[in-house]
């Protein structure tokens, strides 16, 4: 099973979680190999060159999906437009160049870990434009920027999931260290923005992922 894997932050709390309960090296190291950005992985997915990924939302559309994602419950800290730049899409992520268009927010757009760091580095510019508290302050709704979709292997990876959502995942602090060196953030603020996003897909989160892709359309 080619399960790709999106190293960003907001995911590494599932990560963590497949290493302790897969138990198939074989697994873990085709996990580990195949990394890449979202709208990467995106491709990949659709055209079956993996088995199982968080996809964009918006591309998940028609997808076989589980009711795991990436969620922010209100602002995210790492989906952002830079409102005193040029408008320019983020090359990762077609989901968030969506969202700020349907929000008509225009700048620059920056999402994961670089946007997490710039964003506690640069707290008091108020040039900075969360997009997933923009979408919730608009339709009082929390936003789904990912879905966990598969091509095969449906009763496993479903399993999987299942018992994450209802699994507390503890961090190692080497493993936190480790990410805070290369994101130039500290372990405090890992966790606090972890604390911003969730996993479960239920009524609310499944009615704003309507209503945008119909906005995207």
């Amino acid at each position: 099973m080619i399960f790709a894997k999106i190293d960003f932050i907001n995911l590494l709390p599932f990560y963590i979680f497949i290493k302790q309960h897969i138990k198939s090296s074989q697994i873990k190291q085709i996990i580990n190999y195949k990394k890449s950005y979202p709208s990467k992985i995106n491709k990949q997915f659709h055209a079956k060159k993996i088995d199982a990924a968080f996809i964009s939302s918006i591309a998940s559309k028609n997808c076989k999906c589980l009711d795991v994602g990436i969620v922010a419950k209100k602002e995210v800290d790492s989906v952002l437009v830079l409102t005193n730049k040029p408008n320019k899409n983020d090359f990762q992520s077609n989901t968030s160049n969506a969202l700020a268009k349907i929000l008509d927010i225009q700048g620059e757009v920056i999402i994961g870990d670089k946007a997490l760091t710039y964003f506690y580095h640069n707290q008091q510019d108020e040039n900075i434009v969360d997009l997933a508290k923009q979408w919730q302050k608009k339709y009082n709704l929390p936003f789904v920027f990912a879905r966990l979709c598969i091509n095969k292997e449906f009763r496993y990876i479903n399993n999987l999931a299942n018992k994450f959502l209802t699994t507390k995942v503890y961090i190692p602090q080497y493993i936190l260290k480790q990410y805070a060196k290369r994101s130039g953030l500290t372990t405090k603020q890992i966790l606090d923005y972890l604390n911003k996003i969730s996993y479960k897909i239920s009524y609310k989160e499944k009615l704003s992922l309507k209503k945008f892709l119909k906005l995207s359309d």
